[in-house]
């Protein structure tokens, strides 16, 4: 009977400490969680952490609809061919050193939706430009129209190149260190360099719009008799394989600007010389658009400027007059920007590959970056030889000998790129030749 007393006490008290620690609980919970927060999870501080890693990048090319089937080549390092209103977050020194940026949602720190601006004068009173009509369009949020196309000696600079050297590829300035940076870009000293139409007003055109032929390399244009019309032009844009001979009733024979980087350059020698592919086209009108995926661009291109061979890397002792022609001149030579390429990647073919781990290597075609570029400084824009969504039926160039089927590459969505001509040529921002 003795046992029975402390024995019940026992369990009372034990009740009790219980009934007190339910009170606890209930009335301050977040006391408990300062003392034993190393062994509750915090199940709404996860689910935070989770929202912010899922949070949608600010893609300005939602409504481009991707295929949801995406082949692609089995080697993704193989490059082609064979083929919102701005703010100014700086206090610049320069009209040339405004930095633009997008307001909105969080973005990656690799996707760079911040870009130089500067101020430009139009070479027409084009009442008809499309530059006129964008902000009319779905267009008009991602289009900016002061940010330069081309770069050039001026737009180097130790701060610049802080903010441009995380950027990989055509996108930055990763691919070169300063100071060869600082010696290729000095020659691109002159206003011809960061013009596109350097020589619209010795022209004598009557005119008051400036009217582009971009010209693609795509079997579409194959029997298509479209030459006279794209020489019509007052410039014809041309990239990579451009074959002429030959084909001249079809993709005209004239090219005022040619669009290239030094590596689809060579890649388009090796593989095109068989169809007659010797080197770029050549004539007094011509200029020579470096794509600067690599150092090897700025080095051929300061090579080609200065007349001397190239110093160093892939082209080792290289004479670009063997490229370019003996005639070739500093003034004739012109680089893009790499924020135009990325504010093009970003704005207007933002891949979903972009989300992946090949994001380093993806960006937008060397056509996509020519028809843009035009887009950017054209009054009007004719496009021909581009993707449509017949492509199944043309074979993959307009030169083929026979029917090769369309091929993709990781390193740029093809598909996307088509899907946005369709809606530049539906908001009526471009002329695509469709074969109809």
């Amino acid at each position: 009977m003795m046992a029975k007393g402390p024995k019940r006490r026992f369990i009372l008290g034990v009740l009790m400490a219980a009934c007190l620690l339910f009170c606890i609980l209930c009335l301050n919970p977040e006391e408990v969680r300062k003392h034993f927060h190393g062994f509750i999870q915090d199940t709404s501080s996860s689910f935070q952490v989770f929202q912010e890693y899922q949070k949608p990048m600010n893609n300005r090319t939602s409504d481009l609809k991707v295929p949801s089937e995406t082949p692609v080549h089995p080697n993704p390092t193989k490059q082609e061919p064979t083929e919102d209103k701005a703010l100014n977050v700086t206090q610049p020194t320069s009209k040339s050193t405004n930095v633009i940026v997008n307001p909105g949602p969080t973005e990656p720190a690799y996707i760079g939706d911040t870009y130089m601006s500067e101020d430009s004068v139009p070479l027409t009173n084009c009442l008809n430009s499309l530059h006129s009509k964008v902000s009319q369009t779905d267009f008009g949020d991602r289009f900016l129209k002061d940010i330069p196309v081309l770069q050039w000696a001026k737009h180097v600079s130790p701060e610049q190149y802080q903010r441009l050297r995380q950027y990989p590829g055509a996108h930055g300035w990763a691919v070169i260190d300063y100071n060869s940076l600082l010696e290729s870009l000095s020659a691109l000293n002159s206003s011809a360099n960061r013009q596109m139409f350097d020589d619209w007003s010795s022209r004598g055109n009557q005119s008051g719009c400036i009217r582009c032929a971009v010209v693609g390399n795509g079997g579409i244009l194959r029997g298509s008799k479209k030459g006279a019309e794209i020489d019509s032009h007052h410039y014809v844009f041309r990239t990579n394989g451009a074959v002429i001979q030959g084909f001249e009733k079809d993709v005209g024979s004239r090219t005022t600007h040619y669009t290239f980087s030094v590596n689809t350059l060579m890649n388009s020698l090796r593989s095109y010389a068989k169809v007659g592919y010797r080197r770029p086209p050549l004539s007094k009108e011509t200029r020579y658009i470096f794509l600067p995926d690599h150092d090897r661009d700025y080095l051929m291109m300061k090579a080609a400027a200065m007349h001397v061979l190239v110093e160093r890397g892939a082209e080792f002792n290289k004479n670009p007059t063997d490229i370019f022609g003996k005639d070739v001149s500093v003034e004739k030579l012109k680089m893009y920007h790499p924020d135009f390429i990325r504010y093009i990647r970003n704005r207007f073919i933002r891949s979903n590959t972009l989300k992946t781990k090949l994001k380093d290597i993806y960006r937008p075609s060397t056509g996509a970056v020519m028809l843009l570029a035009a887009l950017h400084t054209c009054d009007q824009v004719s496009a021909y030889g581009f993707m449509t969504p017949d492509y199944n039926k043309y074979s993959d160039h307009y030169y083929d000998s026979s029917h090769h089927p369309v091929v993709f590459y990781a390193n740029h969505d093809m598909r996307l790129e088509m899907t946005l001509w369709q809606q530049l040529h539906q908001a009526g921002l471009i002329r695509l030749y469709m074969h109809r």
